[in-house]
């Protein structure tokens, strides 16, 4: 999926997002100081025997924004456009979503420059060794805890956490979330962040009067977050009417059946909605980033960053947007949404679902005890319930937008475990 404007950086949309909040709070320079940038930014080369015999070297990150309030959390992205400002932003954005759902994690992130459609499953094995074996000093179960993320599964997961076992001579399982079930995953982790995401969604529409069941939805992005997120709403009484990956937008004004959207993508030899259209249940955009701008009443922007910005926001007819991608509203457009009256729930907030049940999946793994996917789908709820209605009460309190809200309350949790640590003389 394209970026709408390839000219804007992560991170500084998150710094501006951070000043907003910080605006409100009226932080003084030593508070922002201690909360703002990264405390560690690690650069790799990663070098890989090819199946033909040849070396190949991969340029690595992992970002650690904050551990003020526990390990550092966040995914490992395999994908052509990682670069150290994309996982400072990323890592940044995981500091203030865990704090908004109140796990006791903090922030990090990770990625590897390379696109794995073009490695062998042997070439993508060694190199998710390679990654873990040259960063294994940053990681541990009270350091640094990886998972899954763009192009990364639980199979990368599980050749990761046996990477890290290896070298600490015994077995290590809450190294790593979103591992297979097999290898000590938690029950309800493939769904988690699109199942946080439909909470919101519903609070959100009952804040609004909107009826779930008479909706229409738009979801940019039918990877894991998206393909999900849209198959539960379905099930609610939702009607898709509009889909898109890389493959290209396509739509059905009578609604997209989402088991056949999925079965496709899943039996395609791209693994994307490629051709979707030759099945004749849909119809294609000639540009696909108009699946952001239908009319629909919640729309879902599940890809990369920076699809929304002051150039489409004008266009856009949603009533809600449910943020499942981090970072897809620049600071620009989300002005222009915010007069329009669009209610959106940020991504902060909205794709918190993933790294609540990681840090469900990692409490198992310390306890060597695991339980039933009701179990934790119930928790999950109570803890993306309250945390929506915390943001919304903080939006009441401070008369801000929703993202704006989130950030207070998040920096506020950071600021106040910061200063309670002190600093280490």
């Amino acid at each position: 999926m394209p970026r709408a404007s390839d000219n804007l950086n992560a991170f500084e949309i998150a710094m501006q997002q951070f000043g907003e909040a910080a605006k409100v709070l009226n932080l003084t320079e030593s508070q922002i100081a201690m909360i703002k940038e990264p405390r560690r930014l690690t650069e790799v080369n990663l070098p890989v025997r090819m199946d033909d015999g040849s070396i190949h070297i991969f340029k690595g990150f992992r970002c650690q924004h904050s551990v003020a309030r526990g390990p550092a959390k966040g995914g490992i992205r395999f994908h052509p456009d990682v670069s150290a400002d994309e996982v400072r932003a990323l890592a940044f954005w995981m500091t203030y979503k865990c704090a908004v759902v109140g796990v006791p994690f903090g922030g990090g992130k990770g990625g590897v420059v390379v696109d794995p459609s073009q490695l062998s499953p042997n070439e993508l094995e060694r190199l998710a060794r390679r990654y873990m074996a040259e960063m294994a000093d940053l990681f541990g179960p009270e350091q640094d805890i990886p998972a899954p993320d763009v192009n990364t599964n639980p199979q990368i997961m599980a050749w990761m956490m046996d990477t890290y076992s290896m070298h600490c001579k015994h077995h290590i399982p809450a190294v790593i979330t979103g591992k297979p079930l097999e290898l000590e995953g938690s029950e309800g982790r493939t769904k988690a962040t699109s199942l946080g995401l439909v909470f919101c969604v519903r609070e959100m529409a009952n804040h609004m009067g909107l009826d779930i069941g008479t909706s229409k939805v738009a979801i940019q992005g039918f990877g894991n977050v998206g393909s999900y997120a849209g198959q539960i709403l379905e099930c609610m009484g939702a009607k898709i009417v509009s889909i898109s990956d890389i493959g290209g937008g396509f739509y059905n004004p009578n609604g997209i059946s989402m088991s056949m959207a999925m079965r496709y993508v899943a039996e395609s030899k791209t693994r994307t909605l490629k051709d979707f259209d030759k099945t004749g249940a849909v119809k294609k955009y000639a540009d696909p980033m108009k699946v952001l701008e239908e009319d629909v009443d919640i729309l879902i922007p599940a890809a990369l960053e920076a699809q929304i910005t002051h150039e489409n926001a004008d266009r856009i007819q949603a009533k809600m947007i449910a943020e499942g991608a981090n970072g897809p509203t620049i600071p620009e457009a989300d002005k222009i949404l915010y007069k329009k009256g669009v209610q959106i729930i940020p991504d902060i907030l909205a794709n918190a679902g993933g790294v609540t049940v990681s840090y469900l999946e990692w409490v198992q793994n310390r306890m060597g005890y695991y339980w039933t996917e009701e179990r934790v789908n119930e928790d999950l709820e109570k803890i993306m319930v309250r945390a929506f209605n915390e943001v919304i009460n903080t939006a009441r309190e401070y008369k801000v937008q929703m993202r704006t809200a989130a950030f207070i309350l998040g920096i506020k949790r950071v600021t106040k475990t910061a200063e309670i640590r002190g600093l280490y003389a």
